[in-house]
C-alpha cells in the first residue's frame, strides 16, 4: 500500500495473485486518494476535512449497500462485498488522515501507536481479509508488520514532515534524550540525536522481528511478498544506521541493488 505514509506497504505487484489484484488496486486507489485530501496540495484545514468527510458518505453508501458513481467508491464497493472488508478499517484510515490534517505532535510513544492503529494496521488486516488469511494470530503479527513500517517511514521521513509542520518523533522521548524541536529544525546531528534515533530504529526492528513469522506462516505468493516487505523495512533500518542516522542528509531508499539482496534475504526466512 504505496500511500505518502506506508510507501514501504505491498502494493499489486506481479506476486500478487491476479485475481486478488484488482481488490488490492481498489483498496490502494482508495488509501492513495484520501491520504492525497488530507496531505497534498494547497488546500485548507478546513477544506480537508470537508474533503474526507465527502469520502465517509462514499463509506456510508457501501454500508447501505449501494454502489457510488465515483470510480473509487464503485470498485470499492464491488471488493467491499466480494471479500466480505470491515468497512470500519476503512473508516479508521479516513480517521488517521484526519488527525495529520489537525494533530502535529505526538506526547508519547503511546499515542504514537494509537495513531498507527488507524492508520497503519488496518492496511494488513484489509490484506489478510482479501486473502482468507484472517485469523487472530495473523493479526497480531501484521499489525507488528505495520506498525513498524509506519514507524520507519516516520524516521526516514523526519526533515520531510517537520517541512509540513509535523513531529512524529514522541516529544517525551525527544526530551529523554536531550533533543529540541529547534534541533530537528536545523537537521543538526549529534550524539544526542544519534542515541535518540538509535532508540527510535531498534524499536522499530524489535516490532518487525515480533511480526515477522507472518511471512513463513502465509502460502503462496503472498507470503513472499510479505517476506520482502518484512526485509525491506529491515534494510531501511540498517541505512538509517549506516548513515549515522542523519536522516536530514541521506533519506534512505531501496535501489536495484537492494533488491536482489531482499530477495535472498526472503528466501533464507523460515
Amino acid at each position: 500500500m504505496a500511500v505518502n505514509h506506508y510507501e514501504n506497504f505491498p502494493v499489486a505487484s506481479i506476486l500478487v495473485p491476479a485475481r486478488q489484484r484488482p481488490a488490492v488496486e481498489a483498496l490502494y486507489a482508495f488509501a492513495r486518494s484520501a491520504d492525497d485530501l488530507a496531505d497534498e496540495g494547497e488546500a485548507t484545514s478546513a477544506e480537508r476535512l470537508a474533503a474526507l468527510n465527502d469520502f465517509r458518505r462514499g463509506i456510508d453508501a457501501i454500508e447501505r449497500g449501494e454502489t457510488p458513481d465515483d470510480p473509487i467508491f464503485g470498485r470499492l464497493a464491488g471488493i467491499v462485498r466480494e471479500y466480505g472488508l470491515a468497512t470500519s478499517l476503512l473508516r479508521d484510515l479516513l480517521d488517521a488522515f484526519a488527525q495529520d490534517v489537525v494533530k502535529t505532535r505526538y506526547a508519547d510513544f503511546a499515542e504514537l501507536c494509537d495513531y498507527s492503529r488507524r492508520s497503519a494496521e488496518p492496511v494488513g488486516r484489509l490484506m489478510l481479509q482479501i486473502f482468507a488469511a484472517d485469523t487472530a494470530q495473523h493479526r497480531a503479527w501484521s499489525d507488528h508488520i505495520c506498525t513498524s513500517l509506519q514507524l520507519i517511514n516516520f524516521w526516514q521521513d523526519v526533515a520531510i514532515d517537520w517541512r509540513k509542520g509535523r513531529v512524529y518523533l514522541p516529544l517525551d522521548e525527544c526530551e529523554r534524550f536531550g533533543v529540541s524541536e529547534a534541533q530537528i529544525g536545523a537537521g543538526y546531528v549529534d550524539a544526542r540525536w544519534r542515541a535518540l534515533m538509535r532508540f527510535e530504529v531498534e524499536r522499530a526492528q524489535t516490532w518487525m522481528l515480533a511480526g515477522a513469522p507472518l511471512a513463513t506462516a502465509l502460502p503462496g505468493r503472498f507470503g513472499w511478498e510479505i517476506r520482502l516487505v518484512v526485509q525491506g523495512g529491515l534494510r531501511i533500518l540498517q541505512a538509517i544506521e549506516a548513515a549515522g542516522y542523519d536522516v536530514f542528509q541521506h533519506r534512505p531508499r531501496l535501489g536495484a541493488i537492494d533488491w536482489v539482496r531482499l530477495a535472498w534475504r526472503a528466501a533464507l526466512m523460515k
